[in-house]
């Protein structure tokens, strides 16, 4: 079976994956350096969904089966 099942695309990362990997990196620390209670409220909003994600997810299989 082949590497590339997309044409076009490399299967693995080239450089500007890389480039844009270390850009998100770059701003999530900047967020957190400069605003950090916000950057804790957003962490904390983004767990809770999480959480509420999985809690509906087994629910829905709780309730099928």
């Amino acid at each position: 079976m082949a590497k590339n099942t997309i044409p076009g695309f490399k299967a693995s990362g080239g450089t500007l994956k890389k480039l844009v990997g270390f850009a998100v990196v770059v701003a999530i620390l900047v967020l957190v350096v400069q605003y950090p209670g916000d950057a804790a409220a957003m962490a904390k909003g983004a767990a809770g969904f999480v959480v509420d994600v999985i809690d509906g997810i087994v629910s829905f299989f709780r309730q099928v089966g």
